[in-house]
């Protein structure tokens, strides 16, 4: 019997879809962004990334939920979302009120961080037209119903955008359950999201409430313990320096908790310095641990979307009904070389995740 019983193709228009707010990134490139004076601009945001990424690295058919508020801005970020394959049909577009005082759309900043100074992002996307969805305004039964979807995605950091984020999200957990669609959830904890929405307390109210209706949840070690409240021992304040062995022991603890969980995946991330990481992943499925290739210093050029490429790659692997060794191989593999590129979302394609699942090197092709 399969781990996850996923709705075949021949019902569903979408592989995919992911609910989450999307953002310009303005990159400084090599220079910090109090200094610099231009900028590259990407698109990106935790729950996208992995609907892109699986779209643009995998090709699969992948739609996304989310708001833009109806200005240039809004359209610039429609037309990257275009450009990266996925479907907009399902983005809710609210009126521009010609300053931004009832809705925006929302900006990072982030500097890719060199040595020993580490990658920072600055938020700015208080009152975004996405943080101000409200339960009743999505048509789910459209999406999950009527057009059909094989995987769900959703996170912590669309939870944590607004008072009523969370309802959304449980409804639409709820429509995709009634439908037979997989339910995965990446918690990325964001203390700078939950701090003025009740911290970390709030966070593991609102993350334990959505619990019960997923199928493969998805985090770090920060995130087990500060988003789902749940201890590793051994574990420093900096959430640095993991035992492997303790982070085991956490994740049967979550699964005894929620049985719900079919699927729990982690990273494991030591960052030595901002451009040298230490890289694996560890995931449980059916009462047993699959470990990826542990890759040791690990060479970083942009570290921001490796959490969510590794989700993007598990989750290709299970839609093609690969084992779960497989997939936390893919998972990692597409983590790794999607910090190889600069930007949030994955540059890599399916042939290259492959040849370094099976082993490839980084020698020159040609």
């Amino acid at each position: 019997m399969a781990i996850l019983e996923l709705p075949t193709r021949e019902h569903c228009m979408w592989d995919a879809v992911s609910l989450g707010e999307i953002m310009l990134r303005f990159d400084p490139g090599d220079r910090r962004v109090h200094t610099t004076r231009s900028f590259n601009v990407w698109e990106g945001g935790g729950e996208y990334n992995v609907a892109r990424g699986l779209r643009r690295c995998f090709g699969l058919t992948t739609s996304v939920v989310t708001a833009f508020v109806d200005n240039g801005v809004g359209r610039l970020l429609e037309d990257l979302v275009l450009q990266g394959g996925v479907d907009t049909s399902h983005i809710y577009w609210q009126a521009f009120d010609g300053v931004g005082r009832e809705a925006r759309n929302g900006l990072n900043f982030t500097e890719k961080g060199f040595g020993v100074r580490p990658a920072k992002g600055i938020a700015d996307r208080g009152h975004t037209a996405t943080s101000q969805l409200k339960p009743g305004q999505i048509d789910w039964e459209r999406i999950f119903k009527h057009e059909g979807v094989r995987w769900f995605h959703c996170g912590g950091i669309f939870s944590a955008l607004g008072e009523k984020t969370p309802e959304v999200a449980k409804e639409a957990m709820q429509c995709a359950k009634e439908n037979g669609t997989v339910v995965s959830y990446d918690l990325n904890y964001r203390a700078s999201l939950w701090k003025s929405f009740g911290g970390p307390k709030r966070a593991i109210e609102v993350n334990q409430g959505l619990a019960p209706y997923i199928d493969v949840m998805l985090g770090n070690e920060e995130d087990f313990t500060k988003a789902l409240g749940f201890e590793v021992e051994g574990l420093d304040e900096n959430c640095s320096k993991l035992d492997p062995a303790n982070f085991k022991k956490m994740i049967t603890e979550a699964v005894e908790k929620f049985p719900n969980f079919k699927v729990v995946a982690t990273t494991l991330r030591n960052a030595r310095t901002a451009g040298f990481n230490d890289w694996g992943a560890v995931l449980y499925a059916d009462g047993e641990f699959h470990e990826a290739t542990q890759r040791q210093s690990l060479e970083i050029y942009d570290r921001v979307g490796g959490g969510d490429s590794f989700a993007s790659g598990l989750i290709y692997a299970f839609l093609c009904e690969k084992s779960p060794q497989d997939a936390v191989q893919y998972g990692a593999a597409h983590g790794a070389l999607a910090m190889t590129t600069p930007g949030d979302t994955s540059m890599a394609s399916v042939a290259e995740v492959e040849n370094l699942v099976q082993g490839g090197s980084a020698r020159v092709q040609r």
